[in-house]
């Protein structure tokens, strides 16, 4: 079912209202959740929303909470996010990494003690949208396993990489895994096969059944030892940078919670040469035979465009179990 845009945000707000999160808060967080939504990212929006009102009534979740600078170090800042919503966190952090971009060229800030920012991809496109590449990235807790072996021990540390374009931003939102643990619980739910292997199953077999790959919690690792290598790295980057928890300490309350997350900023040079150049690489990139007759080459985010326009026309697809969810909170 498709609901009107406006509607979804309006129902965010009324339910945060009610657990006495302040006007100003309750709309940014309500727009965020809508928005993922709109953008195609329900796993991050609609579907995430009662996990995060639960998690707000559990005092994992303080929405009165601000964040605090603890350090700086020129273009370096290390904030202490003291278990605030993670939504408004990264919104101020990327907005303090802009900031600092704007003065110096490049911003970098760290957080640690902040929870779930949701769809990551927000703040890259936050930051295209102020005109910046943006890089951030979030260490979680342990749900990947390291190539090698059986138990989690990596985070699905989403990295996303914003480049900022005229006619349509590049944004690159990437779990470290084949598929985020909430894209293989939306095909679990609508009881749906993986287009391409997403795990391994419980006797070690390469699986399409999503359940069965939540059950094993052997998650496939992009590039295979590759992406192993890349989540530690940016739990390492995190935690050093954020001088916060790591994925190994996270995972010890068994809630995700406290993580730490890092965002930069760069300022591009924007001369009409360096718009030719990015021009350049997505024509180029779209010159490939397509491997369908009827399919298109896309860059990272013109899908997203196209769903946010979509949405805004004809309303913002819901699971309509999980809207009624949300409707009785």
């Amino acid at each position: 079912m498709r609901i009107p845009f406006e509607q979804l945000q309006a129902e965010f707000k009324r339910v945060l209202l009610s657990l006495n999160v302040t006007e100003e808060k309750a709309e940014l967080c309500a727009a965020v959740f809508a928005e993922n939504s709109r953008d195609g990212v329900y796993t991050h929006g609609l579907n995430r929303f009662p996990l995060f009102v639960e998690f707000i009534m559990e005092g994992l979740v303080k929405p009165d909470a601000e964040p605090t600078k603890e350090g700086s170090f020129g273009s370096l800042e290390q904030w202490n996010g003291n278990l605030g919503a993670g939504i408004l966190n990264a919104r101020f952090c990327m907005n303090r990494a802009i900031e600092l971009a704007k003065e110096n060229g490049i911003g970098c800030v760290a957080i640690k003690n902040t929870n779930h920012w949701m769809r990551a991809g927000t703040y890259g496109w936050q930051a295209a949208e102020a005109g910046m590449i943006g890089i951030c990235f979030t260490n979680t807790i342990a749900n990947l396993p390291p190539w090698g072996g059986l138990d989690p021990r990596l985070g699905n540390n989403p990295l996303v990489i914003a480049v900022p374009r005229k006619d349509g931003h590049v944004v690159l939102d990437m779990a470290i895994s084949q598929y985020s643990v909430g894209k293989l619980k939306q095909y679990q739910s609508n009881n749906q096969e993986l287009p391409l292997p997403g795990g391994y199953d419980n006797t070690g077999n390469l699986s399409t059944k999503a359940g069965d790959i939540l059950e094993s919690k052997r998650l496939l690792p992009i590039g295979f030892w590759k992406g192993s290598g890349l989540s530690l790295v940016l739990d390492l980057l995190a935690t050093v940078l954020s001088k916060g928890n790591s994925t190994a300490k996270i995972t010890q309350s068994e809630k995700e919670s406290a993580v730490s997350q890092v965002f930069i900023c760069i300022k591009p040079d924007n001369s009409e040469h360096t718009s030719n150049l990015i021009e350049e690489i997505i024509a180029y990139t779209k010159t490939s035979r397509p491997e369908h007759a009827d399919g298109s080459v896309f860059y990272p985010g013109e899908n997203t465009i196209k769903t946010r326009e979509r949405s805004l026309k004809e309303g913002v697809l819901v699971d309509k179990k999980i809207w009624e969810i949300v409707c009785g909170l």
